[in-house]
């Protein structure tokens, strides 16, 4: 008795989940590229306000968490599907 299972195999991520996927990665994206911006104008000079700006150190990491937590979120969304 061999039943054909590949006819009864359902996608494991649905459309909804790929999308949320995508904008979990933009937003990881963005937080990553707001990271390393910002450059100084004289290579010689330390400024610490460019190094240290709210940004970097506060914008960029949540916004990379944020897309951590999309992230999950996308995974284990329900498929309407199944």
């Amino acid at each position: 008795m061999s039943t054909n299972k590949q006819n009864n195999m359902k996608p494991l991520f649905g459309k909804e989940n790929y999308m949320w996927m995508l904008i979990g990665g933009a937003v990881i994206l963005l937080g990553i590229f707001l990271m390393s911006g910002g450059k100084n104008t004289d290579p010689n000079v330390f400024d610490k306000n460019v190094v240290y700006s709210t940004t970097r150190i506060t914008v960029a990491p949540i916004l990379i968490i944020l897309g951590l937590v999309i992230e999950i979120y996308a995974i284990f969304k329900k498929n309407k599907a199944i």
